[in-house]
């Protein structure tokens, strides 16, 4: 198997909703691939996708049932804590819920949490050990 990912999907509560906070919040702009049933972002390098969370279940043959910590986050790297602040700030002007005020945590760097409206974890962190190209992606030196 190739080591690689290609789409991270998101299973959501309601597409539309979902949808404009990544819109409107985030200011990203959906593919022409979405449709009323899912919507893509493309990311650097992987897509994101939203889809209704009863079809994805559904899909994959599973309960969608499930409430707590999803065991998982989601990581939006930036290139310093400055760069943290600043998004958190303008996120939670625009009524993004803040999870995790930004702060130096134990494993060297800074970082933040905010929540999706499925409270979905989205990591901002400033990460000193990873450092990105002009693009976003993360160089191994």
């Amino acid at each position: 198997m190739e080591q690689r990912l290609t789409i991270v999907g998101l299973g959501v509560s309601d597409l539309k909703v979902a949808s404009a906070f990544y819109e409107e919040k985030f200011g990203w702009q959906k593919m022409k691939s979405s449709n009323e049933g899912i919507v893509f972002f493309q990311l650097n390098g992987i897509l994101l996708s939203l889809y209704p969370k009863d079809k994805l279940a559904e899909d994959a043959t599973v309960s969608p049932d499930g409430d707590g910590f999803k065991g998982f986050s989601l990581a939006f790297n930036t290139r310093s804590k400055e760069e943290v602040d600043e998004m958190i700030t303008t996120l939670e002007a625009k009524g993004v819920k803040i999870v995790k005020r930004p702060e130096e945590v134990f494993w060297g760097g800074y970082s933040s949490y905010i929540a999706d409206p499925d409270e979905n974890l989205w990591e901002i962190a400033f990460n000193p050990f990873l450092p990105m190209d002009k693009d976003g992606n993360v160089q191994e030196e």
